[in-house]
């Protein structure tokens, strides 16, 4: 075998490795892991308030008129991972114990 004949097998099988890999993470949800949210199916968009109107004018200041707002069950992640939550806890007064 010639150089030029092992160089064509090894682009050949760096070819199907590159396919392969490509299947697989096509296969994979992109989301990391987490499910796709059930409101807006993993796009993270849903259908603006605005659409509701009876007159059939599309656009707010939310969607900024394409219509689409950010979805409210994932925050826009598409994931079903639950939104992060961040609370406060009041301090006590200082005077009493």
């Amino acid at each position: 075998m010639g150089p030029a004949v092992i160089s064509q097998l090894a682009t050949g099988l760096g070819l199907l490795a590159g396919a392969l890999m490509a299947r697989s993470m096509m296969e994979k949800p992109m989301t990391g892991g987490w499910p796709r949210c059930p409101r807006c199916n993993g796009t993270g968009r849903v259908g603006c308030m605005c659409l509701r109107w009876s007159d059939n004018d599309v656009g707010c200041r939310t969607c900024g008129g394409s219509g689409k707002m950010l979805c409210s069950a994932c925050g826009g992640s598409g994931t079903g991972r639950p939104l992060p939550v961040s609370a406060i806890q009041p301090r006590k007064p200082s005077g009493s114990s």
